[in-house]
């Protein structure tokens, strides 16, 4: 049996991937999904203001952060879109005019779904270390988990994973609690009633 060699994804390979699908290269393959799921496009968004207003809008947190859904990263051949990233002020501290970004991010969030976690977990994974990437978090909506790791000496570490309901500060944004009931959860309808 003779393995054939497929040639490796370019650009010009990922643009042409028709909407709505997501696509990403990472070590030379080209890979698409659909856009998620409500469960996970919640999390994401709930995460992702939870987070921006305190630390990228400065709005009773510390600020000091650039906050982004789904940004191009663009990274030597690899072009990856996590769910949400963020960088450090003082290291972008002006928006790119152009849709994508060479700069590594200084924490990552992928949102896992059943379709993206295997390449979530290796390929990307292994972009982010080799970037550099300081923080990666892995929320999974259907386990109602976060995973945070912290990036040493070029290798993963998991630093804590946390589950359902709890309130926890997670780095690098742990000056703030994130209840994780939010994330999984519709919040109660007001109460409206007047006596």
């Amino acid at each position: 049996m003779v393995a054939v060699a497929r040639p490796r994804a370019t650009y010009d390979d990922l643009v042409r991937v028709p909407e709505p699908l997501v696509a990403e290269i990472v070590d030379g393959v080209l890979y698409t999904h659909p856009r998620p799921a409500f469960p996970h496009a919640r999390v994401s968004s709930v995460l992702g203001s939870n987070i921006g207003t305190p630390f990228d809008w400065g709005g009773s947190g510390p600020g000091g952060w650039v906050i982004y859904d789904e940004p191009e990263l663009h990274f030597g051949d690899d072009v990856v879109v996590p769910d949400i990233a963020g960088w450090r002020r003082e290291r972008m501290p002006e928006l790119p005019v152009t849709a994508f970004t060479r700069l590594a991010p200084d924490w990552v969030c992928e949102v896992l779904s059943p379709s993206t976690q295997a390449l979530d977990r290796s390929g990307k994974m292994d972009v982010y270390a080799r970037e550099g990437v300081r923080h990666l978090w892995f929320v999974d909506p259907i386990e109602r988990t976060l995973e945070v790791y912290r990036l040493e000496r070029g290798l993963w570490v998991r630093v804590a994973t946390y589950r359902d309901d709890a309130v926890v500060r997670a780095e690098p944004f742990d000056a703030i609690e994130l209840e994780l009931a939010a994330l999984w959860d519709f919040p109660p309808e007001p109460d409206e009633s007047h006596d």
